[in-house]
């Protein structure tokens, strides 16, 4: 069993941490005179972008035009849609550059269409700059529930970013703009996206092969301090035997969220009861909870 560690990085909201690569900050464009016949260009250079160095598949040439391809998933707080960037002429490539890509576009909805009683527990320990802007959110004004909407995608790109970099199994955050977050497509090459763990029908010998690998990926999330907060077998997706986590908005820091250790074992429970009852031997959330608890540092 792993010591804590004494160096971790600070939490993911700390005022202080920045994304790995700042680039032009999004300006709001009026697009009510915008053709809808003209094509839509890659906004990936005026985006927030991924870690760096981003992996080649994806597709950073400004000529790229983007198309979306339809909603794959709605929600009660967003939806997905599948969005593929590519070249006008695929021939105009150089070298290894990709000629195209398929994206998972997430897009969070408007305040006043989502909904925020869940929010209080996973915003503990979070802040922001202002003080005026941290009372907003806690007494839940329009202001407020609109800060709120706003930190949900730059809370997931922030926490898809860091996991990245630590080695987790989670999509690559290609950009961030406003409340929409473009990253990997998990699933095949002509757009079927890859199953949830909650859809996909396991042997026992898969069932505990995939069990390892969700222990790791959670070894993974907490030696960065950080629970997902809301860990299922449906925010599990299953490609090509291996696991990825999805759905990280509300991760929280284990120790600097008062509640940390609570949504930690929530996890826990979750994944060890829904392994369990699939036959799966050693799915025990006492034994992964202290394992975690270790790796994150004490209660």
């Amino acid at each position: 069993m792993a010591a804590p560690r004494s160096n971790r990085a600070r939490r993911f909201d700390d005022d202080t941490w920045q994304p790995d690569q700042v680039v032009h900050p999004h300006q709001q464009v009026d697009d009510t005179d915008l053709d809808p016949d003209e094509p839509s260009w890659s906004t990936y250079r005026d985006a927030m972008r991924g870690p760096t160095p981003a992996p080649a598949w994806v597709v950073t040439d400004p000529r790229a035009i983007d198309t979306d391809l339809g909603v794959m998933k709605t929600g009660k707080e967003a939806d997905v849609s599948l969005l593929r960037r590519a070249l006008p002429d695929p021939a105009d490539t150089s070298g290894d550059a990709p000629a195209g890509c398929l994206l998972a576009v997430k897009r969070y909805r408007s305040a006043e269409h989502r909904m925020f009683h869940r929010d209080s527990g996973y915003l503990e320990g979070r802040r922001v700059r202002r003080s005026r802007e941290m009372r907003a959110m806690a007494t839940r004004t329009a202001f407020g529930k609109e800060l709120i909407a706003q930190q949900w995608a730059f809370a997931e790109f922030v926490v898809l970013s860091r996991l990245w970099n630590a080695g987790a199994a989670v999509p690559y955050p290609v950009q961030l703009i406003d409340s929409e977050l473009m990253m990997e497509f998990i699933g095949t090459p002509d757009g079927v996206a890859a199953p949830r763990l909650a859809q996909v029908q396991l042997t026992r010998a898969e069932g505990e092969a995939l069990y390892r690998q969700v222990v790791h990926t959670l070894g993974v999330f907490a030696d960065a301090g950080l629970a997902h907060g809301d860990l299922s077998a449906y925010n599990i997706l299953v490609h090509e035997g291996r696991v990825v986590f999805i759905d990280v908005p509300q991760a929280v820091d284990i120790v600097g969220n008062p509640q940390g250790f609570t949504y930690l074992r929530r996890d826990c429970d979750n994944i060890c009861t829904w392994f369990h009852s699939r036959g799966v031997p050693g799915a025990d959330p006492d034994a992964l909870f202290d394992e975690l608890t270790q790796l994150a540092g004490p209660a």
